[in-house]
């Protein structure tokens, strides 16, 4: 008699060692060994010095709210309080209506100006820098390695060592004191790092999608527009932010090139700050307005930071 050999015979059952005995369980989560209490500790310690940053980080900005809130008789104090017990706005309503000196702006001025010259310099920033970052990350042109090192060492110069060469061409132009020759400054400062960062978020998208969508019967403008410029998205948000908050910021040039009903709102805040009122200084209103010149640049994030996750995957190839 012969015994036929099968693969079943030859190499075994398959999966019979494996598989779990009636009446037992597979090894679960909690059957997994547990963090070694060296881990355990490290992991700690971590979280402690993230929370130790994090409360760094916000409580000078809950200071400053905090002395917003509660009356100058109480700020000027031995024992400050941690909470604002006796909670008034008029703080908020002096900086409000008071002129920042005699013969200068309000906030409310000092607000639309800095406004007026922020938006503009973000849109022409993004307009230039962007159409400069697809020259240089998809066409090869005489000068182009130049250009790109150009830029880098253009963002490497303090602009305080360029401070009066740029005053002096201002003033050439007669354009000192004018929301044109502040905005000329800003833009010049903010788009060669934008320039460098969008070209790495162009060089970072495929050009194989616009090929994709040309053989689908898209054209070369069409494929650019419906597939690469969504995913470029996060990249313009992110330049954007940091040429908002550059030209929303800025102090120096701003204080040098404004005066009088131009001024913006950092150098209002100086003026506002040194104007003492009865020989001593009004802190509450100086923190009243320090809070009202951060509430737009949390509101202008928290407008566009969908768009830094959202674009992300916006206009790819779908199945």
């Amino acid at each position: 008699m012969s015994t036929i050999v099968t693969p079943a015979t030859q190499f075994g059952t398959v999966g019979v060692d494996d598989a779990p005995a009636p009446g037992t369980r597979r090894p679960g989560r909690a059957d997994r060994p547990r963090l070694r209490p060296r881990r355990l500790l490290s992991r700690g310690a971590l979280n402690l010095a993230a929370l130790i940053v994090f409360v760094a980080s916000v409580f000078p900005v809950y200071w400053m709210v905090n002395m917003a809130l509660t009356p100058n008789s109480e700020i000027v104090s031995r024992t400050p309080s941690v909470l604002p017990l006796h909670l008034t706005f008029d703080n908020f309503i002096t900086a409000w209506t008071r002129e920042a000196a005699p013969g200068q702006t309000d906030f409310p001025h000092a607000l639309g100006t800095t406004m007026l010259v922020t938006f503009g310099v973000l849109i022409v920033t993004l307009l230039f820098a962007f159409l400069a970052s697809v020259a240089v990350a998809r066409f090869h042109f005489g000068g182009r390695r130049g250009f790109i090192i150009s830029v880098l060492v253009v963002q490497m110069i303090p602009g305080e060592a360029m401070m009066f060469t740029i005053y002096g061409m201002i003033d050439d132009w007669h354009l000192m004191n004018t929301l044109v020759g502040l905005g000329i400054v800003y833009t010049a400062a903010v788009i060669p790092f934008t320039i460098w960062t969008l070209r790495g978020f162009v060089a970072g998208v495929p050009a194989d999608l616009e090929e994709a969508a040309m053989i689908d019967g898209c054209t070369k403008s069409q494929a650019f527009w419906k597939v690469t410029f969504p995913l470029l998205a996060p990249g313009l948000v992110a330049t954007g932010i940091f040429a908002f908050i550059q030209s929303w910021n800025e102090f120096t040039m701003a204080l040098l090139m404004m005066r009088g009903y131009n001024l913006t709102l950092m150098p209002w805040l100086n003026a506002f700050q040194s104007s003492s009122v009865g020989g001593a200084v009004d802190w509450g209103a100086v923190m009243a307005g320090s809070t009202m010149i951060a509430i737009p640049v949390v509101i202008f994030f928290l407008i566009v930071q969908g768009r830094m996750t959202g674009g992300l995957v916006a206009g790819a190839v779908k199945g």
